[in-house]
Order: structure tokens, then sequence, then C-alpha cells
């Protein structure tokens, strides 16, 4: 038995650094049209998708620290960032005012079933994960003050 725990955990350390395919999820826009996560990020250059809610604190904060320097950061990488509320039917209503509140620049879409949550396994949010050629090649779990700066490096290592 401790063998099959042994190779078990190797088995997940090594799917933790191996890059995996985005799912294929239909999400909204903010207008109620349907966009499927592997459309909006099929571009040649680096996505941050963010997956986060109206009710989460970290999450919020995670933006707000992204938006300080994001124009910045589209300059000299060309990243693009698409925030994927998390919010249910009871508290999206909350996403649009807040949004234009915070005047975030990103591209926002809902996942209102959280079907986006579950095919990535995010057990909580925020979740960040950067998408390259539809591909996630970096995943990052929860917030904290100058995390956005390890996610910039990474944008920059996949930018080339």
């Amino acid at each position: 038995m401790k063998k099959i725990a042994i190779l078990f955990s190797l088995i997940l350390s090594f799917s933790a650094f191996s890059q995996e395919d985005l799912p294929s999820v239909d999400l909204e826009t903010m207008d109620g049209k349907t966009v499927n996560i592997k459309e909006a990020t099929s571009q040649d250059n680096v996505v941050i998708v963010s997956l986060w809610a109206t009710w989460c604190v970290p999450c919020l904060k995670e933006l707000d620290a992204i938006n300080e320097v994001y124009d910045d950061w589209q300059e000299e990488t060309n990243v693009d960032l698409i925030a994927v509320s998390v919010d249910d039917p009871r508290t999206v209503k909350r996403v649009k005012p807040l949004i234009n509140g915070k005047g975030w620049d990103y591209t926002i879409l809902l996942d209102l079933n959280n079907d986006l949550k579950r095919a990535l396994g995010a057990a909580t949010v925020p979740l960040t994960v950067l998408i390259k050629d539809n591909k996630i090649v970096y995943r990052h779990s929860g917030y904290s003050p100058g995390a956005e700066y390890e996610l910039y490096e990474k944008i920059k290592e996949y930018s080339n």
C-alpha cells in the first residue's frame, strides 16, 4: 500500500509540471452571448484566465493589483486577461456594477454553472492560469500581495 501511495504522489508531482489542454467549456459574455473558452484564448499571445467571484476578497485584490500594471504588461508582452466570474445566478447581478466601479479593462466571461471551474479542478478561487497555444502552462491558486510579480515573470517566460 505504501508503494502505491508513493507512486501516486510521484505521478501527481510530475503532472503538476506538465502542460495540460485547456478544457472546451462554453461561457457567457456580459451581454448573454455564448463563447467557448478555447476560442477566446486561441491567440498567438499568452492569455491569463482568472477565475474569480464578486464575494471573493482575494480575487478582487488580485485583479485590482493586476489592473494597476496591466497596461504595461500588455505593452511589453501583448498578454490578454480574461476574468471568468464563477458567481452563481443569485450573485451574478453584482458582476456588472462591480466591474464598472473598478474600471477593469479585462474581457469578462460568466461561468454561471461552474463548468469551467469544475473542468479545471479548482477547489477555490482565485485560480489563475496562463494559456499558451490552448495549453495550460502555469496555474496558481489563491492570492497574496506580490503574487502578480511571479505571474508576470511567467508571462515573460512564455511570451518569447
